[in-house]
């Protein structure tokens, strides 16, 4: 005889005067506690990694402008270009780097854009590396 055998089948206790709780108030209860909202976003945003800028040399501009200008004079052959580019962060400082590939549509110089055919544009000032099969042996 156990210690509980006089009271296991009596049916459970209900109150008079409290009606029962719901089963999502009562899972609520048991829900996370966030004392700090947009706590851990803050911490993911902190943790993320930004690269500064790299500034170019003189001698660097002058490789991106050549190769530029030889993209311009062989538009029509419509060569597939890879761009390396830099996309400045938009909540904190620094960014990122970022490859591209594709066929440049035009090179609008009063913006100072390159556009693809694609559609996609970028500054020409963000632009760190072109690489196209069109510049081989010439820049190596």
């Amino acid at each position: 005889m156990s210690a509980y055998d006089d009271i296991i089948n009596l049916p459970h206790p209900t109150s008079a005067n409290h009606p029962r709780m719901s089963m999502h108030n009562r899972a609520a209860q048991f829900a996370p506690f966030a004392a700090l909202t947009g706590y851990e976003d803050a911490i993911d945003e902190e943790g993320r990694l930004t690269e500064d800028k790299i500034e170019l040399d003189e001698q660097r501009r002058e490789v991106l402008d050549e190769k530029i200008r030889l993209l311009m004079d062989h538009r029509d052959m419509k060569p597939d270009v890879k761009i390396t580019y830099y996309v400045p962060d938009k909540r904190k400082e620094g960014g990122a780097y970022n490859e591209y590939e594709g066929v440049i549509k035009k090179i609008d110089v009063t913006k100072h854009i390159v556009v693809f055919e694609d559609g996609f544009e970028l500054l020409v000032e963000n632009l760190f590396d072109i690489e196209s099969s069109i510049f081989n042996g010439i820049f190596d």
